[in-house]
């Protein structure tokens, strides 16, 4: 789901970058939807950091021990992905990078 709000600025919450109009982005329940969060709280990410948010976590473990931006950020892929793309301008889109997540046993 893509939302757009042109009449303010919008800061991402987890890489802290300004969210042009024209970029891709998205919103992100922090508790996942069928893990509880169908009407929870949301937040407006970029597209590329909701993105990396779900490569880098399972629904489990997003509603078990990720349910704040705070604890998303404290992750350490989740860091790394934000030092990376604090690099970059806000507009900037691409491919999650890296591995998506690999297999829980």
């Amino acid at each position: 789901m893509s939302e757009r709000y042109e009449d303010r600025d919008l800061i991402c919450p987890l890489c802290r970058r300004a969210i042009p109009v024209d970029v891709p982005q998205s919103r992100h329940h922090l508790v996942p939807r069928l893990r509880g969060g169908k009407s929870g709280q949301t937040v407006l990410l970029h597209q590329i950091c909701h993105a990396e948010v779900h490569a880098a976590l399972s629904e489990a473990e997003l509603a078990r021990s990720y349910a704040t931006i705070e604890a998303l950020r404290a992750h350490p892929r989740l860091a790394r992905f934000i030092a990376w793309v604090a690099k970059r301008p806000p507009g900037f889109m691409s491919r999650t990078p890296g591995s998506r997540r690999s297999a829980r046993g």
